[in-house]
C-alpha cells in the first residue's frame, strides 16, 4: 500500500517540479526579450544586412540598386589601398597586442608582490584607460609634432634631429602602435592581477619547497594558471586592434600628419568608400572580410590555447 502511494506522489512531485523550473526559465527569458530585441535590431540585423550588401553594386540613395555577386571581393584582393589598410592593421595589431600585454603582464607582476602604494600605481596606470580616445590621440599628436613636440626636444639632448613621427606613414604607423599600446597596458594589467591574485598561495608555497626560484616559479605554476586570462586578454586585444580607427583619424588625418594619404587601416578605408565615395556595397564586403579576419584569429587562438593545455 505504501509502495503504491509512493509510486503515484513521484509522478504529480515530479511534474510540479518541471513546472516551476518551466516558469522559472519564462520568466527569465521575458526578462531578457527587450535586451535581445536591442541586440537583434543593433547587432544581428546590421551584421546581416551588411553581408547582403556586400553582394551588390550599392550606394546610399539605391542601397541594393544592382545584383553583382562576389565582384565587389574579387575587386578588393586587385585593389592596392585595401591591401595597404589590410597589412597596415595587421601589423598594428601584432605590434600592439605583443606591447600591450607584454608590458601589461611585467606590471602586473610587479604590482603583486606587496609593495607600498600598490593602489595608487594600480589607479595610475588605468586612467590612460578610462581617459577618451580623441583628447588622448590630441595630446600624443603633440608629442609627437616634429617642431614643438615633447619626444624631439628629449631626443635634441643626445643630438638627434626632429623626426617627422606622423608625417611619413610608415614610422606615423609605429608611433601610432605606441601610443595604442601605452594606453591598454593599464586594462591588461588590470586583467593579469585578477589572475595572478586567484592562484592559491598552497602551489606557489609547495613549488618555493621542492626548490623552484622565481623564472620556475613563473613558469610552472604561474604561466599555465594564466592561460586562460592570457587568451582573453589576446583576444580582446587583437579584436581591439583589427578594428582601430579613431587615433589613426585623429593623429594622422590632419595638418600635421599625411593629410593627402593618412596611415591606412581597414576601418579607416571602411569609412572612406562608404561615406567619402558612398561606395557602400564595396565598404560591406571590405567589412565582411574584416569580420571573417577577426573570427579566424579568435579561432585560432581558441584552438592554440586548447592545444598546449592538452
Amino acid at each position: 500500500m505504501n509502495n503504491a502511494n509512493t509510486s503515484a506522489i513521484r509522478p504529480q512531485s515530479s511534474s510540479r517540479f518541471w513546472t516551476i523550473e518551466r516558469r522559472k526559465w519564462m520568466f527569465c527569458y521575458t526578462g531578457l526579450l527587450p535586451v535581445l530585441g536591442l541586440f537583434m535590431l543593433l547587432r544581428i540585423i546590421p551584421i546581416v544586412r551588411t553581408f547582403i550588401l556586400s553582394f551588390y553594386d550599392s550606394d546610399l540613395i539605391n542601397p541594393q540598386s544592382r545584383f553583382i555577386g562576389v565582384e565587389n571581393y574579387l575587386s578588393l584582393f586587385s585593389d592596392y589601398l585595401f591591401r595597404t589598410a589590410l597589412l597596415n592593421t595587421t601589423l598594428f595589431a601584432v605590434g600592439t597586442v605583443t606591447l600591450s600585454v607584454g608590458f601589461g603582464l611585467f606590471l602586473a607582476l610587479l604590482m603583486n608582490q606587496k609593495i607600498r602604494l600598490s593602489a595608487f600605481y594600480e589607479t595610475v596606470y588605468f586612467l590612460p584607460v578610462i581617459t577618451p580616445m580623441v583628447p588622448v590621440s590630441i595630446i600624443w599628436k603633440w608629442i609627437y609634432d616634429p617642431s614643438f613636440g615633447l619626444l624631439n626636444y628629449i631626443l635634441s639632448w643626445f643630438g638627434i634631429d626632429p623626426v617627422g613621427w606622423l608625417v611619413y606613414p610608415k614610422i606615423g604607423l609605429w608611433a601610432i602602435v605606441v601610443m595604442s599600446a601605452w594606453k591598454l597596458v593599464g586594462y591588461n594589467m588590470v586583467l593579469f592581477l585578477v589572475g595572478l591574485r586567484s592562484i592559491p598561495d598552497e602551489y606557489v608555497e609547495a613549488a618555493a619547497l621542492d626548490g623552484a626560484g622565481r623564472f620556475g616559479l613563473f613558469r610552472y605554476i604561474t604561466l599555465p594558471l594564466l592561460k586562460p586570462i592570457i587568451l582573453l586578454v589576446v583576444v580582446i586585444n587583437t579584436i581591439s586592434s583589427y578594428n582601430v580607427f579613431t587615433q589613426v583619424y585623429v593623429m594622422t588625418a590632419g595638418s600635421q600628419g599625411t593629410a593627402a594619404n593618412p596611415v591606412r587601416v581597414l576601418v579607416y578605408d571602411i569609412w572612406e568608400n562608404a561615406f567619402r565615395y558612398f561606395r557602400m556595397g564595396y565598404a560591406s564586403a571590405e567589412a565582411v572580410i574584416l569580420f571573417l579576419i577577426v573570427l579566424l584569429l579568435t579561432l585560432v587562438q581558441f584552438r592554440a590555447m586548447r592545444s598546449e593545455e592538452v
